[in-house]
């Protein structure tokens, strides 16, 4: 790279949403960039971000796009990148490097190694650790990633200049990187993001469809909101996580559930002293994590 120019030349985004646009507004704010081109689903998605300064421009046609540009960045919902793989493959060029920012890997790395075969040494696949309860390119902003987890998971097949070049760009845009393989990601998040986003989902249904739903949402207040808040994303993007991540996520519920059952039976013998004893653990634990 010569002295003062951009570190990336092209980047090309499937999804300008806050993942997405994130990414773009982070590298463009650090001068990392010399152009973002987007592809969405909707033409009027493209122009909000492109309003926005987001994107430089829409792009139309993938084969116009791919061959020269530095990184893609697939920002969609999982179920949606299958589809994205196959339509770029055919027009990786010798230097494009391809990431993602899915909350699976198991079966974005699947994915991945079915479209693009022998070339899936381009293929870094990633996680920030960054996510919102809004959605959309408004949602976008160029700080969302300061300080925030990037988890990369790289294939035996990644060389340390492709996967560098990837954990430099999520670098600039202000995040701290860490690697775990793919399975290890997958049945970690299981735990700890993906049962929360279903239990936070599962207890506000559980309230909504009542009769008199209202009286309960008049009443709820600051632990409500707190435990709930996640129950505000993206359903559709949520929906594909959970079915990615199906057997993971079902062995965390299974796990879960045997400790309602304790803290059941521990309250319908009324043993206040098992209660507390699981309380006291608990909140040691989420002490010693948020740094007391």
């Amino acid at each position: 790279m010569s002295a003062g120019l951009p570190e990336f030349g092209k980047i090309v985004i499937f999804g300008t949403g806050l993942i997405g646009g994130s990414f773009a507004l982070a590298l463009k704010e650090a001068g990392a960039v010399e152009e973002v081109v987007g592809f969405g689903r909707t033409p009027a998605t493209l122009r909000v971000a492109q309003q926005l300064g987001i994107i430089d421009r829409a792009g139309i046609n993938p084969a116009h796009e791919i061959a020269d540009a530095d990184i893609v960045l697939v920002a969609t919902p999982v179920a949606q990148m299958a589809e994205i793989f196959a339509r770029i493959a055919p027009y990786l060029g010798p230097n494009t490097l391809v990431t993602d920012g899915g909350s699976t890997k198991g079966d974005v790395v699947a994915a991945a190694r079915a479209a693009f075969k022998g070339h899936i040494g381009k293929f870094v696949p990633a996680h920030p650790i960054a996510g919102a309860e809004h959605s959309g390119p408004a949602a976008a902003r160029w700080d969302l990633y300061q300080g925030k987890k990037v988890v990369v998971t790289p294939l035996a097949e990644n060389n340390d200049e492709r996967l560098d070049r990837i954990k430099r760009a999520w670098a600039r845009c202000g995040a701290d990187i860490y690697e775990l393989t793919p399975e290890q990601h997958d049945r970690v998040f299981a735990a700890v993001s993906h049962l929360p986003h279903l239990l936070s989902y599962a207890l506000v249904h559980d309230l909504a469809v009542r009769e008199d739903a209202d009286l309960f949402f008049t009443f709820a207040a600051s632990g409500f909101r707190d435990f709930t808040r996640i129950a505000g994303s993206h359903p559709e993007m949520w929906r594909d996580i959970c079915l990615a991540n199906r057997d993971a996520l079902l062995g965390e519920l299974d796990s879960y559930r045997a400790q309602l059952d304790t803290l059941r039976t521990a309250l319908a013998a009324a043993d206040g002293e098992r209660l507390e004893d699981i309380f006291g653990i608990a909140r040691q634990a989420r002490r010693d994590w948020a740094g007391g």
